[in-house]
């Protein structure tokens, strides 16, 4: 059985002025996809009025909770010992955020809870994978 969970975590956008917004999010997992978290912003926050989801490896959360880690479109690092920024990068530029460590890690330890490291069922993850990517032809 399919399980998932979200967990509202209020963050704050960091602006090229050096002012912190603060922004509701929803960090969510789910068992169907259990290498991979999902950060969701509401359509306010975003430039183009839509909801907007980043999803990126369960592994580079939790690798970023301890050092700089990432590449690509997502980076993550702690600064300090209470605080992690996330940044996204996207064809219209970046996003600059900031989260209270404590609930990236409860959360972190809530989808292990569900699926082990090392418990992924690696072989479903895949074939959805490639029917995403074939359109399952």
């Amino acid at each position: 059985m399919d399980t998932t969970f979200e967990q509202p975590t209020p963050a704050r956008l960091i602006t090229a002025e050096h002012q912190q917004l603060p922004v509701p999010a929803t960090l969510r997992y789910g068992s169907a996809d259990p290498l991979a978290v999902c950060v969701d912003f509401p359509a306010e926050v975003s430039l183009d009025g839509r909801e907007v989801t980043w999803t990126f490896a369960r592994a580079l959360l939790e690798e970023g909770l301890r050092g700089p880690a990432g590449g690509g479109d997502v980076h993550i690092w702690p600064c300090g010992r209470d605080t992690t920024v996330v940044e996204f990068h996207s064809p219209y530029g970046l996003a600059l955020l900031q989260f209270d460590t404590p609930a990236l890690r409860a959360f972190l330890l809530r989808t292990y809870t569900m699926v082990g490291a090392g418990d992924e069922d690696l072989g479903e993850a895949v074939e959805r994978g490639l029917g995403a990517l074939f359109g399952n032809v």
